[in-house]
């Protein structure tokens, strides 16, 4: 891809106003997700002391996904995407605003913050069959994988500022002003997302239908070595890796002893190289192999999760983690352009939804850390979970190129 061509297919999609608001919804909506988690993270550390009610109130967050997300699959195809979305935003805008209520009456509890996650969550869970899907149909064709590549960069970014305004906003005007300011953002893009303009035909939800319709789906996953590949690898990243994420506050004041500040910059040092690898798939259609991307990708993200918490300064661990961010972000480009470019339209959405399923083993892999962590400790916790899922995804690989070669 020669850089005249990468040039003009920024400009075509930067010229599309969907592209544009459903990007920027994107920006506020994900920002959000990583400030939210880091400041309940902080405020249920200093609360209980424990590991373990972290990782619950993370879990809380990414929950609904497990038990959801086939069921918004299905229902995205049914219902107007552009409601929900629309929706969902105001939603969260709430139970932020709900939280910060809370806190500025001095009576909230970690708890609170478990159910306002859980709104979230539920919201959250409709993500890859609504806005990552239109994002993806916005746009031609032939920008379809840089238009999901330019998404999956801005994600990335907003890992990135979310932890790192997380811990300076927990640390200047704490909880309740971090969630006001976190309600105020969901209702900005509640409102762009009304205006975005998304024609689809919508039908009736036929609630009888939906578990042959998942079972559809499943069995196209069983028959394509490729979209099996890619929620293999997606299962053993968020069960056994991405469960990293709950003890990054534990890891960096228990561990590193630094303050909430430097925490956030812990917490947000893989999205940094996860950006500047999207950069890179953003200006150019890569070349290799999807699979290599993908797994290549997982396994450099996974090393560096093992190895970070035995690394002896802080400065070493923060760096080790935007290297392993260029793997991260391999795998989340891949992991939505595979389906997108590989499924029928007809079946793209119960693809998304049980993407989404996938996600939502996060959860499982969260309390497992953190029940270990409460033994063991958090750097072990982190290095022996994430050590296993190194292993997961090399077998997924190899079970994944063989079926490839096998129907050649």
């Amino acid at each position: 891809m020669t850089a005249v061509s990468s040039t003009s297919g920024l400009r075509a999609l930067l010229a599309s106003p969907a592209f544009l608001r459903l990007w920027g919804i994107g920006f506020c909506a994900n920002t959000m997700r990583g400030f939210e988690v880091l400041v309940a993270a902080l405020f249920t550390l200093d609360a209980t002391g424990s590991g373990f009610a972290v990782a619950a109130v993370t879990a809380a967050r990414t929950l609904p996904m497990f038990f959801l997300g086939a069921f918004a699959g299905v229902a995205a195809e049914a219902w107007d995407r552009k409601r929900l979305l629309v929706a969902g935003q105001a939603a969260t805008c709430c139970a932020s605003l709900a939280v910060a209520l809370l806190a500025w009456s001095e009576a909230l509890r970690p708890w609170h913050i478990a159910m306002a996650a859980t709104v979230a969550g539920m919201v959250w869970s409709t993500e890859m069959a609504t806005r990552r899907r239109m994002v993806g149909e916005c746009v031609a064709p032939a920008l379809v994988s840089r238009a999901l590549a330019l998404d999956t960069m801005t994600n990335s970014l907003t890992r990135l500022l979310g932890p790192v305004c997380a811990g300076l906003a927990y640390q200047w005007v704490g909880v309740a002003g971090a969630f006001a300011f976190s309600a105020c953002v969901y209702a900005v893009a509640a409102e762009q997302a009304a205006c975005v303009r998304h024609r689809q035909q919508s039908r009736p939800l036929v609630l009888r239908r939906v578990p042959s319709e998942l079972l559809e789906g499943v069995a196209f996953v069983r028959r394509d070595p490729v979209i099996a590949g890619v929620l293999g690898t997606t299962v053993a990243m968020n069960l056994l890796v991405f469960s990293y994420a709950a003890l990054i506050a534990p890891i960096g004041r228990l561990v590193y002893h630094v303050p909430p500040s430097e925490v956030g910059l812990l917490a947000g040092a893989e999205a940094l190289g996860a950006f500047l690898g999207g950069i890179w798939l953003t200006l150019r259609e890569p070349r290799t192999n999807g699979r290599i991307l993908m797994v290549g990708g997982s396994l450099l993200f996974a090393a560096c999760v093992v190895v970070m918490p035995v690394l002896p300064l802080f400065p070493l661990a923060c760096l080790l983690m935007v290297a392993g961010g260029t793997g991260s972000a391999a795998f989340a480009n891949m992991q939505t352009s595979l389906i997108v470019l590989h499924a029928p339209s007809h079946i793209r959405s119960r693809l998304m939804g049980l993407l989404t399923v996938c996600i939502g083993m996060n959860p499982l892999g969260i309390l497992l850390v953190g029940a270990i962590a409460d033994v063991a400790g958090p750097g072990a916790a982190m290095s022996g979970v994430a050590s296993v899922g190194f292993l997961a995804v090399a077998a997924v690989g190899i079970a994944w190129r063989r079926r490839e070669g096998a129907g050649r």
